[in-house]
């Protein structure tokens, strides 16, 4: 096992529900902003970065995203015949990524500033580390209206409560999750984990960031990449 990322799970399987009628016929991830899906936003953070094994995994309407992605490089994991949730799927996903630490990025969100996905490289600290999570603070989350996951102490550390929201995007690692007895089960069980034995972390984003999980975000994401306000 190396220390430092090899493979990126990029989350493409859900529902997309709060999307309402535009997802009636497609997977979330093949909604367009600015002309194009959102999981090509996605992709683009990985543009230059040196990550051999790329994992996608699928569920929902998963046609459109098969046909999208291919000839791209990137390796498919179908979650059938019931959605895996986060640490479900990206467990599923192992054989395909390796033993290595993991980039895992969700493919609903816009990011305007330096690439996130970089960022987190470069602070990885693997003696330190079992997670490092990037976090945006509430004057840069972009018509994200909650009270915050994460409180980022002055050393990096995590802890939960009102503070940052995490914006989708870390580097984890997972040999804990095959202590998970659960088939289908959120990365937060994970977390409570590496937040217990204080080796969870958090970075603060320097740009702006928009969850589009909602219609409504679909404007005000393409209003935040028009911007020159970063």
């Amino acid at each position: 096992m190396r220390d430092f990322p090899q493979g990126l799970m990029l989350f493409a399987a859900g529902f997309g529900t709060r999307m309402g009628a535009l997802t009636a016929d497609r997977p979330k991830p093949m909604v367009k902003v600015a002309g194009r899906p959102l999981i090509d936003h996605a992709l683009d953070l990985l543009d230059g970065l040196d990550l051999p094994r790329k994992v996608v995994n699928l569920h929902y309407k998963p046609e459109p995203l098969i046909a999208h992605l291919d000839g791209r490089g990137l390796l498919l994991s179908h979650e059938q015949p019931q959605i895996l949730e986060t640490g479900g799927g990206l467990r599923q996903a192992l054989p395909l990524l390796g033993d290595d630490p993991v980039v895992t990025l969700n493919a609903d969100a816009i990011w305007h500033g330096p690439n996130p996905v970089q960022m987190l490289l470069e602070a990885w600290k693997p003696d330190q580390m079992d997670a490092l999570l990037m976090c945006i603070p509430h004057d840069r989350a972009v018509g994200h209206t909650g009270k915050g996951d994460f409180l980022i102490g002055g050393s990096g550390a995590l802890s939960r409560g009102p503070g940052q929201v995490y914006g989708g995007v870390q580097i984890i690692r997972t040999d804990l999750l095959h202590d998970i007895s659960e088939t289908a089960f959120s990365l937060n069980l994970l977390w409570d984990r590496m937040l217990a034995d204080g080796r969870a972390f958090g970075l603060s984003y320097a740009g702006k960031w928009c969850d589009v999980g909602r219609p409504e975000g679909i404007a005000l994401a393409e209003n935040m990449i028009a911007s020159s306000d970063v």
